[in-house]
């Protein structure tokens, strides 16, 4: 660590010697780095084959893509292959609940394999139907929280391997007969490709499950499991079924399943920006962006909560993983923070509600931002200028609710002392910068996202040898601690590979909710219900409007948005967002659409309410892992983090009644309007949560605010004026308040 303040480096430095303890708690709390400690022989293939996987998007990345089919093939051939020996087994909090699951996934397993025995069972040897029921119960008996089958540890179990052998397998098949299957006989499967698809749809259950929880793998198989028994299914969620057959050919065989929209995303833009990430972090541009935000935000009162909020910005520019950004930068902010005054669980409450914004932060934000992308139509060029307001006040808002809080405990700012000089800092880092300035300069120029990537990535080896070759030549005093040495090159391009398999997974196993909704219209039947009880809340709530302020269709519309925030916060809380926007944006955003939103607003509501899920309990991963470095009981740390975010829960519905913030149709007057209200409301909210302005606030004051905050969103000008006079004339008073009692 190079701060130029004792005090700030020995922060870093503790953050160092538990360094150890830091990787445990992002394994812990983040589903998606919890990875083998592996050695030896096995280590070894682990290395080559994600080196070897990172080196070939590098490669596709700079010289041209292959066909979309082969692509994502290869990409889930490596992927597959790694996952059940990158990732233990999971062992179950309650042992009933996983002997229960267990044995409903391994019959749903064998359901699969009776099927598809039973549809060829005519057109294959005796031995092919025995190895398909073989392969159901090796599933079935992985499936189980059973201890001596292994794999809980760091070293795989029996049964990982041929599940490892296959999950390669069923990709690769496509891959080594990729001109027999979509070519010469497409649309005419043989008997193999289906007994493939069973057992790929199988794996990809297994691989979700074992890499993201139970939440996203029982998705899946209810998915699959509706799509069989439409027939048999009440009211409107009836339909004409389809048999196991049917399903395997649509998801295996196409780009409906798995090998969709989602694993094509993950696949051609996500994996870049990952591995950019992980190679720009390794080249020390994260301890540049904590000295640059202990210069902007040490200074003022509450300084370490503000460098907290400000780093995990920056650092949010690079990586889209909140608890990844909450450990990486909270080993250095959480200590501080509380060091100057603030409490362990407000201190972790505040890195994780700020880290929470790195997936919408950009030039790099998180799958959901390329899934979206990919999913409108829209060049993610153009995603990266429109994600910057709901970014900025993201980040406003976490801003106001530390400094009430500061200003509530009369917290001071760091000493001059500990701020370090901007000149001495890029002297030591300017190199850092040039990877980051080139990629997000050819997005801007319309590059592709993967070739903006491709140059980043070489940029980040080529820059960080910079320091070497200038120290030699004794000019500037250029920080050469984070060069990447072969040693770490390796370790980075390893690093971003297996950072890529959850997500990947993930993606593979949505990809049976969306083949399946493309096949039954499910999200036409969730869309009408929501219209539906939206219109008759409107039509009850109507007549308690006083003065007819608000029409039928605008509290309808209202109640719309009420219930599908509510379904964003209550899927997020069990899965991470990617897989929740994904879904969420297939049955559920068209509902929207009806109401005359914009396509990408209702896309952007989703997406934002999707990210604010990580700090809302039960299960507020972000939060739980501040609470680890910063020693506070995590479900009170979860609940703060709620809290904080409280500010800028109601940034969506801003996003909706004026899209100008999204510079669509924009309009000039609209969109000062909104950026104005957006500002007053967050203020409010901010000031009535945390009770403070100048001085305490009253309790009738709390609540004025918040109605004011409130109505505000609504960017009427009736409404903004009047409650925008509230919100100023009980500021007003209170910082006159605080200033006489300051004189």
């Amino acid at each position: 660590m190079t701060v130029n303040n004792q005090s700030a480096t020995g922060d870093a430095r503790a953050g160092e010697m538990h360094q150890e303890d830091l990787d445990n708690l992002i394994k812990e709390f983040d589903n998606e780095s919890n990875f083998r400690d592996t050695s030896g022989l096995l280590k070894l293939f682990i290395t080559v084959t994600c080196v070897s996987l990172s080196l070939f998007h590098v490669y596709t990345a700079g010289f041209g893509l292959l066909n979309e089919i082969s692509h994502r093939t290869v990409h889930m051939t490596f992927i597959m292959g790694l996952l059940f020996l990158v990732f233990p087994k999971r062992a179950p909090k309650r042992l009933g609940v996983g002997v229960v699951l267990g044995l409903a996934y391994g019959a749903f397993y064998l359901i699969v394999a009776h099927q598809l025995v039973g549809a060829f069972a005519s057109q294959m040897p005796a031995y092919a139907s025995f190895g398909i029921y073989g392969f159901a119960v090796l599933m079935a008996l992985s499936a189980l929280p059973l201890k001596f089958l292994g794999g809980r540890g760091n070293k795989p179990g029996w049964l990982d391997w041929p599940l490892a052998i296959l999950g390669a397998g069923f990709s690769g098949y496509l891959v080594f007969f990729f001109e027999d299957i979509f070519i010469t006989n497409i649309g005419f499967p043989q008997t193999l490709d289906y007994l493939m698809g069973g057992i790929a749809v199988m794996l990809v259950i297994e691989g979700a499950r074992r890499t993201m929880g139970e939440s996203l793998s029982i998705i899946g198989v209810v998915s699959l499991l509706y799509a069989m028994l439409g027939p048999d299914l009440p009211g409107v969620l009836a339909h004409r079924g389809y048999d196991i057959v049917r399903l395997v050919e649509h998801l295996y065989l196409g780009t409906e399943g798995i090998y969709g929209i989602a694993i094509g995303v993950v696949a051609t833009y996500v994996f870049h920006f990952v591995l950019f990430g992980v190679l720009a972090q390794a080249s020390g541009l994260g301890q540049l962006f904590i000295e640059l935000a202990t210069l902007l935000a040490g200074r003022y009162s509450g300084g370490p909560a503000k460098v907290s909020v400000v780093s995990s910005g920056f650092f949010g520019m690079i990586s889209g993983s909140p608890v990844a950004n909450t450990v990486t930068t909270g080993a250095f902010t959480i200590p501080m923070m509380k060091r100057y005054g603030f409490s362990g669980r407000f201190a972790a409450a505040t890195e994780a509600a700020a880290s929470c914004g790195g997936q919408i932060t950009p030039p790099i934000m998180g799958a959901s931002a390329f899934v979206m992308s990919e999913m409108l139509g829209v060049p993610y060029n153009e995603l990266i200028l429109i994600a910057i307001i709901p970014a900025a006040f993201h980040y406003l808002a976490t801003l106001c609710m530390v400094h009430f809080e500061a200003k509530r405990l009369g917290l001071k700012g760091m000493p001059a002392q500990d701020i370090p000089r901007f000149w001495d800092i890029m002297s030591r880092h300017w190199h850092q910068t040039v990877p980051l300035i080139v990629m997000v300069t050819l997005l801007l120029m319309q590059y592709t996202p993967f070739m903006s990537a491709f140059w980043g990535i070489v940029l980040t080896v080529v820059c960080s040898y910079i320091p070497l070759v200038f120290n030699k030549l004794g000019i500037g005093k250029l920080d050469a601690e984070s060069v990447l040495t072969p040693k770490r090159l390796i370790f980075s391009l390893e690093e971003g590979a297996k950072q890529s398999i959850a997500i990947t997974a993930a993606c593979a196993c949505v990809g049976f909710l969306l083949g399946v909704t493309t096949l039954t219209g499910l999200g036409f039947k969730f869309s009408g219900a929501i219209v539906g009880l939206a219109h008759d809340f409107g039509a009850f709530l109507t007549p308690f409007v006083p003065f007819d302020l608000l029409g039928e269709s605008s509290i309808t519309l209202f109640v719309a948005l009420l219930l599908v925030a509510v379904a964003c916060i209550l899927m997020g809380a069990g899965i991470p967002t990617t897989p929740t926007y994904i879904i969420l944006a297939s049955i559920v955003a068209p509902a929207l659409d009806d109401f005359g939103i914009a396509l990408l607003a209702s896309h952007f509501f989703i997406f934002y309410y999707g990210v604010l899920a990580d700090v809302t309990p039960p299960v507020a991963l972000a939060a739980y892992a501040g609470a680890g470095i910063g020693g506070s009981d995590p479900m009170k740390t979860g609940v703060t983090a709620f809290r904080l975010s409280m500010g800028k829960a109601l940034v969506p519905f801003m996003i909706i009644y004026a899209p100008s913030l999204l510079f669509l149709n924009f309009n000039a007057m609209e969109f000062v309007l909104a950026l104005s209200s957006g500002i007053l409301c967050i203020v409010a909210l901010s000031a009535a949560y945390i009770g403070y302005f100048s001085v305490e606030l009253q309790k009738y004051e709390k609540v004025l605010l918040t109605i004011a905050g409130l109505v505000l969103v609504g960017n009427h000008p009736l409404f903004i004026a009047g409650s925008g006079l509230v919100v100023l004339l009980i500021l007003l008073k209170n910082y006159r308040a605080g200033q006489l009692q300051t004189a």
